[in-house]
């Protein structure tokens, strides 16, 4: 087995310095978090570059909801991604699906070439957890040249789909890499590695830090009504503990 990669969700260049300061071996860098996770400004992709000697991938993803875009957003999609791997993007994180929730082959192609122009690294993303035949999407990005498939085997967190995980890891691990992404953990790492023999592990290993600032009179910008006041952050302990435990395998 190859040694274990840690790859941590980031929401910000703060989240990209705590990852890189406690052991993560790439950064995928996001806005917005809490939509999922969209596309980030250039400055932090520009400022972790500089600050931080890490692969950064980043997300192109416009909004938040579901990923069948209009041509308006799919055109702004390849303007970002180009931008982004221009300023020094490692990948791209991105996801094209129809209405009938199947791959968008035409769409999924264009974005990998304009990423391989750059000599990037092409990432599709969980958008594949909405998709009902996964063997023939992976089938198809395999054939299209994607290099990464982040997933937790079409189920609400990595653990309940290791099952699917295995499969698509001995399916198709040896020609495209399986990320493994939703709710992985120090506690289920070691167990999830060695059930389905991935070697890339992707968590936000997130927390939530105070801004009393969010609330004021009869107006509340927090985001979560069960965290007021709070926004969510990488937490050093968390990213230090996993990435003990995938160097630990």
């Amino acid at each position: 087995m190859m040694k274990p990669m840690l790859e941590i969700c980031c929401g910000s260049f703060s989240d990209v310095k705590t990852a890189y300061e406690n052991g993560a071996d790439r950064v995928e860098l996001n806005s917005a978090l809490y939509m999922g996770g969209l596309t980030p400004t250039l400055a932090n992709l520009i400022y972790a570059k500089e600050k931080c000697n890490m692969p950064v991938v980043t997300m192109v993803r416009p909004r938040g909801g579901g990923f069948c875009y209009s041509d308006e957003e799919y055109d702004i999609m390849l303007m970002d991604a180009k931008i982004l791997l221009e300023h020094g993007a490692d990948g791209i994180a991105f996801g094209f699906l129809t209405e009938e929730k199947m791959l968008d082959k035409k769409r999924t192609k264009e974005m990998i070439e304009l990423i391989h122009e750059y000599g990037r690294e092409a990432v599709f993303h969980r958008a594949f957890d909405c998709i009902d035949n996964q063997d023939s999407a992976a089938e198809r990005l395999i054939r299209l040249g994607a290099d990464r498939i982040l997933t937790s085997g079409g189920a609400a967190n990595v653990w309940d789909g290791r099952k699917q995980l295995k499969h698509l890891q001995n399916q198709y691990g040896k020609d495209i890499t399986i990320l493994a992404g939703s709710g992985v953990n120090d506690t289920n790492v070691r167990a999830l590695i060695e059930y389905t023999g991935i070697t890339q592990v992707h968590s936000s290993c997130g927390s939530w830090k105070c801004d009393v600032t969010a609330a004021g009179n009869a107006v509340d910008f927090s985001y979560d009504e069960a965290m007021k006041n709070c926004y969510q952050c990488a937490d050093a302990g968390k990213v230090r503990k996993l990435a003990e435990e995938v160097s630990g395998v």
